[in-house]
């Protein structure tokens, strides 16, 4: 069985408070299980609390032995490990994977100076767990038993992997921090710098990287996705900040045969109630008179959409 718990949903900085109650407000962590096997994608705030569950439950049944898959490592990405209990625990087995980096910095270096003395009174040295740091590309990679995971680089200011995991015919899929690719040169004929062969290329290159991202997650059995703006706000000043908008995404997937999207990351600034209506007019059907404007392009007819929420588990 290949299944997914979500231990931190939100995106760029923590939102605590009585407006976040019922989605969370802790930053990106996800637990896979494929089976018996255990995989934890980035070390945002909710990994604390996927420790504490950890030390309290399979640390009873003997030593934790985890892949981590960090998708990159903006802050809200990794701000928790620190306080991830295993890696007090000398007999800890931790693999930890990530992007390589675009300054030549390692993932273990990146690490060691996030455990500095001037943030935080414990260093990377000092940990007692078992860690093995690993630089990845757009690679796959078998881990043995069966579970397999793809990565593909997303549109995102850092360098950030997206992962493809598959166990036994199912699929669990991550596109977050993720933004449209968009023609970076001027279609406006009035425009000084227009000009028509570089312009046409532009929408080609943007075209053709779109559709190898639809390509990474066709068919998965879950998608989760970036989904921080919708439309208007993309548009209103955050092109460029490494994040999607729903519309796009609901349009992206309509012929891609995903079983479950997941829109994930959500703005700092997202109450529950902002998120229950916006879960609400992306499940509308196209049949339904009263669609709303996020689902007016989607047709999806066998595609479960949902806002990612702490605690929730769905599997593949």
């Amino acid at each position: 069985m290949l299944s997914v718990r979500f231990w931190g949903v939100r995106g760029s900085i923590p939102a605590p408070g009585p407006s976040t109650v019922m989605f969370g407000g802790n930053t990106a962590c996800l637990e896979i299980r494929a089976d018996e096997r255990l995989v934890i994608v980035d070390l945002g705030t909710g990994v604390r609390l996927l420790g504490n569950y950890l030390m309290a439950n399979d640390f009873k049944k003997g030593h934790i032995d985890a892949d981590i898959f960090v998708t990159h490592t903006h802050w809200d990405h990794i701000i928790g490990f620190p306080l991830f209990s295993p890696i007090f625990i000398p007999s800890t087995i931790l693999r930890i994977w990530g992007p390589i980096s675009s300054a030549g910095e390692t993932l273990e270096s990146l690490l060691k100076t996030q455990l500095d003395h001037n943030f935080w009174p414990v260093r990377l040295s000092e940990l007692s767990a078992q860690i093995a740091y690993r630089q990845m590309s757009e690679t796959t990679v078998d881990l043995g038993g069966g579970l397999f995971v793809r990565t593909k680089y997303l549109n995102h200011p850092a360098l950030c992997l997206g992962y493809r995991f598959e166990y036994k015919g199912k699929s669990i899929v991550t596109v977050y921090d993720h933004e449209p690719f968009m023609n970076l040169f001027s279609t406006d004929v009035n425009d000084l710098d227009y000009g028509e062969a570089i312009a046409e290329e532009g929408d080609r290159v943007a075209k053709d990287a779109n559709e190898k991202i639809a390509a990474f997650f066709k068919n998965a059995d879950v998608l989760i996705h970036d989904g921080q703006y919708t439309e208007a706000e993309y548009h209103k000043g955050k092109h460029g900040w490494g994040h999607s908008f729903y519309e796009y995404v609901l349009a992206s997937i309509r012929d891609a045969g995903v079983k479950t999207l997941v829109f994930f990351h959500h703005d700092t600034d997202r109450s529950d109630a902002d998120l229950i209506r916006l879960e609400k007019e992306c499940q509308i059907k196209d049949d339904d008179p009263s669609t709303g404007f996020l689902n007016k392009l989607n047709r999806l007819r066998h595609t479960a959409v949902v806002m990612a929420k702490e605690g929730m588990t769905i599997t593949a």
